[in-house]
């Protein structure tokens, strides 16, 4: 079988070779692909790899030989994936390479907001705590996580496992989950309605895919409900808030703080509201790409792969079992 990787740059940029997925079939790599070169690129593949590359409608319409398709990420929303079902297409994603990655990156932003570390760090390099005449100084509220209550929005792995590192820090736990899901063996832990998490919450992080029914899920009417000095985390999918709303809520002061790792336009445009919006923190999408969590995508694509040629496909997002 023909496999096209159509961006795999950002998988590996140079120290996660491609080993796992090469020893099931060569592959034809291109790093990035622009939408206008999609086409004539997956032509003539069987399999077909993709990270953000889009996979539209139209485009699966041209793809006659087409019979895999492998999102390399957990999110899937790249692919049209019920076009993909009427074509007989399978859609797989990589669900679990980032457990320990993205939560991580979570309280990394969720430290950033309590503490400002790197902002002091910098003051002191330009002077500012030689220059005080105190053993210490601060210049933003300092604020413990112990004792605060996180709302998790979407309780699959990644939800999951923010929660069992929160209560390792003694917060207390609510968790929205639309379908039923077992309850944790730990104290301080409970489900609750939407509405619930947004008013009880001094911390949000948005852990659900996008989809039609999360898009926006922060909005105008969700801010409302939130605590004026709530901080809001998003290492998801960027449109799973509403931005103009949001910069509005942070310039008004009834939101006390945004850290984000996704925008709804990927790279940021220059003149993106949250460049300039107070309390507020933005990484460059890369939550998920530590070393360790690269080279667990890497080989989950890859069995998704040897599954799918041996007649038990895995990790399928859109029902199709085999074309």
């Amino acid at each position: 079988m023909k496999t096209v990787i159509l961006d795999g740059q950002t998988l590996n940029p140079g120290d996660n070779p491609w080993t796992p997925i090469e020893n099931i079939h060569p592959v034809t790599l291109y790093e990035k692909t622009q939408e206008e070169d999609i086409i004539q690129r997956s032509k003539d593949a069987e399999i077909l790899l993709t990270n953000k590359t889009p996979l539209t409608k139209e485009t699966l319409q041209q793809l006659p030989n087409l019979k895999y398709i492998g999102v390399l990420a957990t999110g899937y929303d790249v692919v049209d994936i019920k076009a993909a079902a009427d074509l007989g297409i399978p859609v797989t994603n990589t669900p679990g390479y980032a457990n320990n990655a993205v939560p991580e990156h979570v309280f990394a932003l969720i430290f950033e907001c309590y503490r400002q570390i790197s902002l002091h760090s910098q003051q002191v390099k330009q002077g500012e705590w030689g220059q005080n005449g105190q053993f210490c100084f601060w210049n933003t509220p300092q604020r413990e996580i112990g004792g605060k209550t996180l709302g998790i929005i979407g309780f699959g792995n990644t939800g999951n496992n923010v929660a069992r590192i929160a209560n390792g820090f003694g917060m207390n736990i609510l968790a929205y989950a639309p379908r039923p899901k077992p309850l944790p063996n730990y104290d301080n832990f409970a489900y609750a309605e939407l509405n619930e998490v947004l008013t009880k919450s001094d911390i949000i992080t948005l852990h659900c895919p996008l989809t039609p029914d999360t898009k926006h899920i922060i909005n105008e009417q969700s801010l409302k409900l939130m605590k004026n000095d709530a901080i809001l985390i998003n290492t998801a999918r960027g449109p799973l808030i509403d931005e103009p709303a949001v910069a509005n809520a942070l310039n008004a002061g009834t939101l006390g703080g945004l850290a984000v790792d996704v925008v709804s336009e990927e790279p940021i445009a220059k003149n993106h509201p949250f460049l300039s919006t107070p309390n507020t923190f933005v990484t460059p999408h890369l939550a998920w790409a530590t070393i360790e969590a690269r080279m667990a995508l890497m080989q989950i694509a890859a069995d998704n792969i040897a599954a799918f040629i041996n007649g038990t496909p895995q990790n399928v997002v859109n029902g199709v079992t085999a074309k």
